[in-house]
């Protein structure tokens, strides 16, 4: 069972230079990060740091310790790490949470724990650290830092803000868009002027299509309001068409590391599918060999959601191919801990998600079964298999692999 999954550095070859560039300068940040707060600080502690994942530890005024994690992805720094926490304590997820919705200079990963350490000393009335100054300086790529330029793609973000901690607020959801109280007590939502709607997705990074599919599923909503024929529950669609939203405009979606279809036009069931694997990985060659014997690509996953999420975790399982290895359980289910209620928070996002459950699947070394049984995964094995699996580790308890054990 894998708790915490890393995920790796994708890359192609034509874009080898700049991610070695980016690599070299995340160990340079790195290095500073270990040498600013060490195992040994009082109050903020690197626990472990490599270039795939960052284990923190912020020890609070009254003694109490809160462990905090990031993954980076191949993506980063045009987007942020996914930050997550093993605390369930809302002040704690919320400001993990707000990490993921930063633009700029502030994915960079000094800025985030800048940001980070900043908001938890806030919170628990603490003096700031002194040696916060030390992540001030942020080297970009090419090795120019924000203290004498900044790219003219940050300059040009008017995402930017000039202030400083520089975070959007997170996903609510107490928020609604689409007035959530008319519709539970009238049945009615007010139509929205299509163009303003048209208009507003533009400027969100959204393409015409995406648009389109978005705006089919506010009238769906709409018109199942006003027949009485509401499927899910309203919070549960509002913050999955949040969701949808964010994973349209998030930059791996739009590189094509992965797609999602909803099945039958449904936002409570997704197939997911992972296009692009650690191209260092066993997984990536078979995904290569697989595309010549059955012209497939990809990794299909299926999502289910209930009318409970975010306050519980979809149920997610391997559709095709059939693989071994990789903590994929009989059926198709995966074996990961953020996957069941002990393990999970609703602060997580569905990106956050995928990614991870990609990089769980080179973590633990998966491969494909070419000639394998295609008919040996199915929801109802996928989900007997998992339950049986949790009954085990919560009667055992649930660990995270060595490294060197992939």
């Amino acid at each position: 069972m894998v708790t915490n999954p890393a995920i790796g550095f994708a890359t192609t070859s034509a874009e080898s230079c700049d991610k070695m560039a980016c690599l070299n300068t995340l160990k340079a940040d790195i290095k500073r990060l270990e040498k600013t707060f060490p195992k040994t600080h009082d109050r903020f502690q690197v626990i472990s740091a490599t270039v795939d994942e960052i284990s923190c530890r912020f020890i609070a005024n009254n003694g109490k310790k809160y462990e905090i994690h990031a993954n980076i992805t191949e993506t980063y720094p045009s987007v942020p790490p996914v930050w997550f926490s093993e605390s369930e304590e809302p002040v704690i997820t919320n400001v993990v949470q707000s990490l993921s919705n930063t633009n700029g200079a502030d994915n960079h990963l000094l800025r985030q724990i800048r940001i980070l350490v900043e908001e938890l000393c806030r919170i628990y009335n603490m003096p700031l650290l002194q040696d916060m100054e030390k992540l001030d300086q942020i080297r970009f790529c090419d090795g120019r830092d924000n203290q004498s330029i900044i790219c003219d793609e940050l300059i040009d973000d008017k995402h930017m803000y000039p202030t400083y901690p520089s975070v959007e607020q997170p996903i609510s959801d107490d928020e609604d868009d689409d007035d959530e109280d008319m519709a539970e007590e009238d049945l009615h939502i007010e139509m929205e002027d299509e163009n303003q709607n048209q208009e507003k997705n533009k400027d969100e990074g959204l393409s015409t299509e995406h648009t389109a599919t978005l705006e089919r599923l506010r009238q769906n909503q709409r018109d199942g309001y006003l027949k009485g024929s509401v499927s899910g529950s309203v919070q549960a669609t509002d913050r999955l068409m949040k969701e949808l939203k964010e994973v349209y405009r998030s930059e791996s979606f739009k590189r094509g590391v992965f797609t999602v279809d909803l099945v039958n036009d449904s936002l409570y069931e997704w197939n997911v599918k992972l296009l692009v694997v650690d191209p260092d990985s066993q997984l990536h060659n078979d995904l290569q060999v697989l595309k010549e014997k059955e012209g497939k690509d990809f990794i299909l996953l299926n999502v289910l959601f209930k009318e409970a999420f975010p306050f519980e975790p979809p149920f997610v399982r391997v559709v095709h191919p059939s693989i071994t290895g990789g903590y994929v359980l009989g059926g198709g289910a995966i074996c990961m801990e953020l996957l069941t209620k002990q393990g999970w928070s609703s602060a997580y996002t569905i990106e956050a998600i995928i990614l991870q459950i990609s990089a769980t699947l080179v973590k633990g070394k998966a491969r494909i079964q070419f000639g394998g049984n295609k008919g040996q995964y199915s929801l109802a094995r996928a989900q007997q298999s998992f339950k049986s699996l949790v009954q085990i580790h919560e009667k055992n308890g649930w660990f995270t692999p060595p490294k060197e054990d992939g």
